[in-house]
């Protein structure tokens, strides 16, 4: 990445990619979170005096604030700034992960995890879209995304690894404290370097009703799933709380069409390959966090890997994921296309999915896992960045964070039902069976990339000229 940077020619191109840097480090906090806390559950559990059932909520407090409030953050970074909220997402999650480290009782550290849920919406919220406002051009912003993509694919394995190493060497509060010095060096870089933008203004008002409805219809939703192992699927708790997120969406969308300033303007839905991307990000998801979190079970519970053996099982999807990062993919998608790179990579992904379906108790790691994760590093390689870059390509400039919160949301509800179904498969039927489910949604997502229609001229994002509009044509 370093000689990326050295080869742009103006300072303002070299000050773009040192933002660049500084907003993936915020990003990197935030993924390593998400998997860096599983690893040290077992810990939290016999330290705290969680009750088994009680143990979900380290987890699902996080994943419900943070489904519930991404797509409002996208939004309000268009009307009052990205770099605004952005850092108020950094301060909020860096504050919430010191209560979190210096949590004496579950009901505290749930608390403080849910606090950490909003801040995290409000940090990656409008990460695409600073990405893709900031790097005009086609070539840039592919190297831009694979620098993001490598980051949120890569700060998950490499959450295992440390969160292992943390919670043995020392002890589970530093799975939190670990944020510390990260988001505070986030925020003092960013302060100085990310470029302010001013948005659209709240002139015309805000829309606080139709944000409401939509954090509490997301937040009920992924409620809804997340609780539904522990409560059954077809029980009248998850049936009613997940009517209930029906309802007040539908009420949310309705009240769309009414308002002048509406929070979600309704005409963003009406571009295919936002929708289309979107939706294969989740799914695609769901085979990912399977491998992450059922791979993490299956390893040390199963083969019997300690904590920091199953951070470095997960080395060859690093490793994967990181070769294709450096410049690799972003060629390749400049040459063939988004679409024609994103196709290889989901069959990489499912392959991987189907290769670990195929282990039992007695499996050696290598040759068969080390060639399963080997894949999955490969494919995700392939298919994050152009998978994003499909999702923002017909965006225009001003909506560009209601998209990027619109396929955040996809990304999070479709990692979280995942994860809930496959969860409660590989309870009853046992993790082989759960690996076959995940691979079949990674072939749904490859189905749904190859129906998207192409649109005959994308808006773009900013004016390019017409050797960088055509790039995008093919990109789209």
């Amino acid at each position: 990445m370093i000689n990326r940077i050295r080869t742009l020619g103006s300072r303002d191109d070299l000050t773009h990619w040192i933002a660049l840097v500084v907003i993936c480090f915020g990003q990197l906090m935030i993924v390593l979170d998400a998997t860096i806390v599983n690893v040290a559950l077992p810990s939290i559990e016999r330290d705290l005096g969680f009750g088994e059932a009680d143990l979900t909520w380290v987890v699902n407090a996080y994943a419900i604030a943070y489904a519930g409030f991404v797509l409002l953050a996208g939004r309000l970074g268009d009307l009052v700034g990205r770099k605004r909220v952005f850092l108020a997402g950094v301060v909020l999650f860096t504050l919430a992960s010191a209560a979190c480290g210096l949590a004496a009782s579950p009901a505290m550290l749930i608390t403080a995890r849910f606090v950490q849920g909003v801040g995290g919406a409000l940090s990656s919220g409008v990460i695409i879209a600073m990405i893709v406002t900031g790097f005009p051009e086609a070539r840039q912003r592919a190297q831009a995304m694979s620098v993001f993509a490598f980051t949120i694919a890569g700060g998950g394995s490499l959450g295992l690894l440390a969160g292992g190493f943390l919670t043995q060497a020392v002890s589970w509060h530093w799975v939190f404290f670990i944020n510390l010095p990260i988001g505070l060096a986030t925020l003092l870089a960013g302060l100085k370097v990310i470029g302010a933008d001013r948005g659209q203004g709240l002139g015309r008002g805000v829309d606080v009703i139709g944000s409401i409805l939509v954090t509490a219809g997301l937040m009920l939703g992924v409620y809804a799933i997340v609780t539904a192992a522990a409560n059954g699927w077809a029980s009248a708790h998850t049936a009613g709380f997940g009517a209930a997120s029906i309802l007040i969406l539908a009420g949310f969308l309705w009240l769309q069409t009414r308002r002048r300033n509406p929070i979600m303007p309704l005409r963003i839905l009406r571009i295919r390959s936002l929708a289309g991307a979107s939706a294969a990000r989740g799914l695609l998801a769901t085979g990912m966090f399977t491998t992450f979190f059922l791979g993490a079970i299956y390893l040390q519970q199963v083969l019997g890997l300690t904590a920091l053996q199953t951070g470095l099982a997960f080395l060859p999807f690093t490793l994967g994921l990181g070769l294709l990062s450096l410049g690799v993919t972003a060629r390749l998608v400049g040459r063939f296309g988004a679409r024609r790179v994103v196709l290889p990579g989901l069959l990489l992904v499912a392959a991987a999915l189907s290769l670990h379906a195929t282990a039992g108790p007695d499996t050696e790691y290598f040759p068969r896992l080390f060639i399963a994760y080997s894949l999955f590093g490969f494919g995700a390689g392939l298919a994050v960045m152009p998978l994003t870059l499909l999702a923002m390509s017909e965006v225009p400039a001003e909506d560009a964070g209601l998209a990027a919160g619109i396929s955040n949301v996809a990304l999070q509800v479709g990692a979280a039902l995942g994860l809930a179904v496959i969860g409660s498969v590989a309870a009853a039927a046992g993790y082989q069976a759960a690996f076959v489910i995940a691979a079949g949604v990674v072939g749904l997502a490859l189905t749904v990339v190859l129906v998207v229609p192409r649109a005959p001229r994308p808006h773009v994002v900013a004016t390019v000229d017409a050797e960088d509009d055509a790039a995008l044509q093919v990109a789209a």
